[in-house]
């Protein structure tokens, strides 16, 4: 975003502000019923291709979404067009989303086409990787030679170009610009980020005498077991022994035991300079300690202090809360740097550590300000301090003048429409070009006005850090359109507890999906759904169903009834087995089962999961105290192993909330696209998380 970005944002708002004061105009009428029904069947004909829709369409010209019907029909047509349909679009539709993304795909036909003058004739710089290549194809077919620094340094720096740029790879070969050295600088940067088959592809453009000892490298990296068994017989240059450090360090990660061995057989091998030996004596002291192995914690305590990370820090002291070792976890806490020591965690088991050994006078004096914190371990202090939770909501206070002149923005409304026909990925681009730029007063108008039509996801996103995040009405909206109290009782569980989890999951996006396939508010993979809809007789319509939420929480919550029921009930345990899948929650309750629930959870190897429990149950706390005005406390949610979790009911401790003047603002981690939570995590190795 350009720096002068929020000024020219303001400049733009207080224009219209001021246009909408002096005519007295309301705000834009909202299109009707019958407009987004009519767009809904031409959006439909025109994805078809041809002219069909424009019957449909009728009568919505001055529909905000007019320009994505054609945008649609010539996508489709994409083959069959020409340059002159196209720029005849683009003029009536210069700068929005549906032109540029349609030029975009007709440069990507024209490249397929081989039309090179008509491509470099619309074609624009920053488009992308692919274009950018074949654009330079482009000029090459026009007789143009390239310049490294000019055409392909910015390309070169990256670890993987799409297909595109093979062909102008090939000709800079051709030319001589790919010298050795510019191909190990990017060998060493796809290696960098673990890209095997880039660094296999650059190995065959070394001389004959290099390619292997890069051959070694994508070895190591694709399957480090075959390469540290192969590695005695390669030659101890400085690339061989770069190699069998990646491959050590990745079988590290992959099986330990097996590492610690292969590194015993090769540091001999090898003159691994002390930078590598140390990247290896990391790696296997940190992936013993996510093994619990009786070495970890001594291990990493060995490390050279220039090895050691906030990772292998932090590990050190989970390695010592598995062993309940409290002055080990002293000692492991103190090692930090005192930045990473204030961190909630690791003040709630300095606290934990500190009673332990009978400090209850130190403990208290930790507790007492992580008390005040809305978080998971802000919660946990003030159960154990018998205090009450510190939540400081802040009320959004709607500036109707502002609100009026968001609504006169054309971006917003097509953001609004597109939200409304039922197409939020559409939308959620249209917001952010609308509000480019834009103040934090201004985002706070725009988001209520996006709650006050269902979409709830503008809230979590936007009011993400500082205060933002005491917006708890507007991050923590209590829907009942689409049923998930009713549903979560008939299901037999705690509607906040799923509150959590689909807050957690998704951020009340609808048609979230992730790499996994997990779909839809509570992110459930279609193969689990079939199997939980046929064990509950409810009617399976396909995979597409997730994204209605409706299906989507009716399937969700007997899923988590299913997964609350394999583990007595606990949701801490049963959220767990939501994320990483209840066979590793097996797992780890038979390594680690006698733990108290915070150091289990403090335990589990993936850090993913670890802050998915942790997240959940402070969302379960917030939507209980949205609920009732009270929460249920942390201390009843976590039960310990092996009892029987009881549902709140009149009976249950509830905690009361108050907010202080020294409270600070919760905190909670940047919202990304959602995770698979019916899959374990995405690598299936043994590391931390």
């Amino acid at each position: 975003m350009s720096l002068h970005a929020p000024r020219r944002f303001a400049r733009r708002l207080l224009i219209v502000m001021a246009g909408l004061c002096l005519a007295g105009a309301a705000s834009a009428a909202e299109p009707s019923q019958a407009q987004r029904s009519a767009f809904k069947q031409a959006y439909a004909a025109a994805q078809q291709g041809g002219d069909g829709w424009r019957s449909l369409a009728s009568g919505l010209q001055d529909y905000p979404l007019y320009p994505y019907l054609e945008a649609a029909a010539l996508t489709q047509d994409i083959r069959q067009i020409d340059r002159a349909r196209v720029e005849d679009y683009l003029k009536r539709n210069a700068g929005l989303i549906p032109a540029n993304d349609l030029r975009r795909d007709f440069l990507t036909e024209l490249a397929r086409r081989q039309d090179w003058d008509n491509f470099l004739g619309m074609y624009q710089p920053g488009l992308g990787d692919a274009l950018s290549c074949n654009a330079l194809q482009a000029q090459m077919a026009r007789g143009a030679t390239l310049d490294f620094n000019r055409d392909l340094a910015a390309l070169w720096a990256k670890p993987k170009l799409p297909n595109a740029c093979d062909p102008v790879l090939s000709a800079a070969h051709d030319q001589g610009l790919l010298t050795p050295q510019r191909l190990w600088d990017r060998i060493d940067t796809a290696a960098d980020a673990n890209q095997p088959g880039t660094v296999a592809a650059l190995a065959a453009w070394l001389p004959a005498d290099q390619a292997s000892s890069a051959q070694h490298i994508a070895t190591a990296l694709r399957d480090p077991g075959t390469a540290t068994t192969t590695a005695a017989q390669w030659p101890d240059t400085p690339r061989d022994r770069q190699a069998a450090m990646l491959a050590l360090e990745r079988l590290a990660r992959r099986q330990s035991v097996t590492a610690d061995i292969a590194w015993q057989k090769l540091q001999g091998r090898f003159s691994f300079t002390p930078e590598q030996r140390n990247r290896v004596l990391y790696a296997l002291a940190l992936f013993h300690a996510t093994d619990y192995d009786d070495s970890a914690i001594a291990r990493l305590v060995a490390l050279p202090a220039s090895a050691q990370t906030d990772v292998s820090r932090e590990w050190r002291v989970r390695a010592a809360l598995a062993l309940q070792d409290w002055k080990a976890v002293l000692a492991a806490i103190d090692a930090m740097p005192p930045t990473q020591q204030q961190d909630g965690e690791w003040r709630w088991f300095r606290a934990r550590a500190l009673t332990a050994l009978g400090r209850d006078s130190d403990a208290q004096h930790v507790l007492a300000p992580l008390a005040q914190e809305s978080t998971f371990f802000g919660f946990l202090a003030a159960d154990k301090l018998n205090a009450p939770y510190g939540i400081c909501p802040l009320q959004l206070t709607t500036d109707a003048q502002r609100q009026q002149a968001l609504l006169a923005n054309r971006g917003l409304q097509r953001a609004f429409e597109l939200f409304a026909v039922d197409l939020p990925k559409l939308a959620r681009r249209e917001w952010s070009a609308a509000l480019d730029g834009a103040d934090m007063d201004t985002l706070r108008q725009a988001v209520d006005l996006a709650y006050r039509r269902g979409w709830y996801d503008r809230a979590v996103f936007t009011l993400n850090s500082g205060d933002g995040l005491r917006y708890y009405e507007h991050r923590f909206p209590l829907v009942t359109q689409d049923g998930l109290v009713t549903q979560a009782e008939q299901a037999g569980i705690d509607p906040s507890w799923a509150y959590a989890i689909l807050r957690a999951e998704s951020a009340w996006m609808s048609d979230a999906r992730s790499g996994a396939d997990a779909r839809g508010l509570m992110q459930l993979l279609p193969s689990t759904a079939v199997l939980v809809a046929k064990r509950n007789g409810i009617a399976w319509g396909g995979g597409d169903t997730l994204y209605d939420p409706v299906t989507n929480i009716v399937l969700g919550t007997r899923y988590l009834a299913q997964m609350a029921g394999r583990f007595n009930g606990a949701p801490w345990l049963a959220s767990a087995a939501y994320n990483a899948g209840p066979g590793k929650v097996d797992q780890w309750l038979e390594a680690r089962g006698t733990l108290p629930p915070d150091l289990f959870v403090a335990t589990i190897p993936y850090k993913e999961t670890r802050e998915y429990v942790a997240r959940v149950m402070s969302f379960a706390v917030i939507y209980d105290w949205r609920q009732h005005g009270n929460a249920v406390t942390m201390s009843e949610r976590f039960t310990p192993i092996g009892q029987t979790y009881r549902l709140p009911d009149g009976n249950s401790q509830r905690k009361l909330v108050t907010c202080t003047a020294t409270a600070p603002a919760p905190t909670e981690a940047p919202t990304a696209a959602p995770a698979s939570s019916m899959a374990p995590p995405a690598s299936t190795s043994n590391g931390p998380r």
